[in-house]
C-alpha cells in the first residue's frame, strides 16, 4: 500500500508572490507596511472564521471595521488582498502524477468555509479526497484532532501518511501524532524528499 499524501493549501499550493496590492492598502490608509495583513490574517476574527465560529461575511465585516473601511472598500480589499496570490500549476501537475501512480491525496487546511468555493473555482477540488478544512471540523492544525480527522476519513493509520505543510509548527503537529511530516519549501525539494520518504514508507507498510 502506497502512503497517502496530505497537503496544505496556503503557502504550498497557493502562495503570495506579489505583496504590492496589500502594501497599497497600507499606504492608502497611512499605515506601516504589513499592517493590513496583520488585521486580515492575524486577528481574532480570522481565528474564529477558521474554526467556523463566524461566517466569512462576518469576518470581513470585522476586518473592515478595524480598518475603518466602508462596506464597498471592504469588498474591494477582499479582492485586492489575494490578487498577488498564484496557484502553483507545476505542483498541481505533480499531484496529478502522484495520484496516477496510485497515491491517495488529501487536503488539510486551516481556512474559512470560503476555501471550498475557491478550490472549485480553481478546478482542483478533484485532486483531494477527502477535503478537510478547519472551519468545517471546528479545530485547526496543529491540534491533534485535525490530523486525526483526515486520517479517519482516509481510513488509515498515521504511519501510512505523509503530511506536507509550509509551517514547521504544523509539520511538528503531524509528527506528534505519528505522521511522517515534510516541511515544504520548493517543488524541487518536495520531489527529492518525497522520493526518499515514499520509498522509506513503502518499505515499512
Amino acid at each position: 500500500m502506497k502512503p497517502a499524501l496530505i497537503f496544505d493549501f496556503g503557502g504550498v499550493l497557493m502562495r503570495t508572490l506579489d505583496y504590492t496590492p496589500r502594501h497599497r492598502w497600507d499606504e492608502q490608509l497611512g499605515l506601516p507596511l504589513g499592517s493590513v495583513e496583520r488585521v486580515v490574517h492575524g486577528g481574532e476574527s480570522w481565528r474564529l472564521a477558521q474554526t467556523g465560529t463566524i461566517s466569512p461575511e462576518a469576518y470581513w465585516s470585522d476586518v473592515g471595521q478595524q480598518l475603518g473601511l466602508t462596506a464597498e472598500q471592504t469588498r474591494q480589499l477582499a479582492v485586492d488582498f489575494f490578487s498577488g496570490d498564484q496557484l502553483d500549476e507545476a505542483l498541481v501537475a505533480f499531484i496529478r502524477q502522484l495520484r496516477a501512480a496510485g497515491h491517495r491525496t488529501a487536503l488539510l487546511s486551516n481556512d474559512s468555509p470560503a476555501l471550498l468555493e475557491k478550490l472549485q473555482m480553481l478546478q482542483i477540488a478533484d485532486l483531494f479526497d477527502p477535503l478537510v478544512i478547519s472551519a468545517f471540523i471546528g479545530v485547526m492544525k496543529p491540534d491533534a484532532r485535525a490530523y486525526q480527522t483526515v486520517l479517519d476519513r482516509l481510513g488509515i493509520t498515521p504511519a501510512q501518511a505523509i503530511f506536507i505543510d509550509d509551517l514547521p509548527r504544523n509539520v511538528a503537529g503531524a509528527q506528534a501524532v505519528g505522521i511522517i511530516g515534510l516541511h515544504y519549501t520548493t517543488l524541487d525539494q518536495l520531489r527529492r524528499d518525497l522520493d526518499s520518504l515514499i520509498r522509506q514508507a513503502s518499505g515499512e507498510l
